[in-house]
């Protein structure tokens, strides 16, 4: 339970990080941040540890006590946003493009998947956001090393570099807890991983 995700916001309630329910206590200890409920009210430690668990609700043993997990924390004095980018890598693309053929729209496990250059490589085509795409085997060979204009077929949409969000910055971390939904939005919420090499 200590390992799990927390979601911590800035000042101006903005998500930047996940960090671990242990690590959440620490800074609520410390002062150095607030927890916050489902009814956006804020708490320092002490009152946050003096609130009731539910039955429904994850807590932590003390002592003396069961204290209930907060599942989101605002940091009372960090304002700014990270300044991060999405890293290229097949994973990355895979979850930008949800597992989908972005030529018949098949949803597919991973293994089933092939990562297509829309231009091809041996015509001069980037490896890069805006040229790489998923698409199941049979879709592959079909268009082999023709554009999609050539091969007759369509994208089911333009391949583009995919926005930043905290949700999944850590791989450790890949629970959503309804708490959070307020703070993030669910078509944004997706893991981003290791960098592939541009040619």
């Amino acid at each position: 339970m200590l390992e799990t995700g927390v979601l911590v916001l800035n000042r101006v309630y903005q998500p930047v990080h996940i960090t671990s329910v242990r690590r959440a206590f620490s800074l609520l200890y410390q002062g150095a941040a607030k927890a916050i409920d489902e009814e956006f009210q804020l708490f320092d430690f002490d009152s946050w540890r003096a609130l009731a668990v539910a039955v429904h609700q994850d807590a932590v043993g003390t002592v003396g006590r069961r204290i209930r997990v907060p599942r989101v924390i605002v940091l009372m004095a960090y304002e700014r946003m990270p300044k991060t980018r999405i890293r290229f890598s097949r994973f990355n693309i895979y979850a930008r493009d949800e597992n989908t053929c972005q030529y018949c729209g098949a949803r597919l496990p991973r293994a089933e998947l092939n990562l297509d250059h829309v231009v091809p490589r041996s015509r001069g085509g980037a490896t890069s956001w805006d040229n790489v795409v998923c698409s199941c085997v049979p879709c592959n060979l079909r268009k082999g090393g023709r554009t999609p204009e050539e091969a007759h077929m369509r994208l089911l949409r333009h391949p583009a570099r995919p926005r930043w969000t905290p949700i999944f910055r850590s791989a450790a971390r890949r629970a959503f807890y309804r708490e959070w939904r307020p703070f993030l939005s669910l078509a944004d919420a997706a893991y981003w991983n290791a960098e592939l090499l541009a040619h």
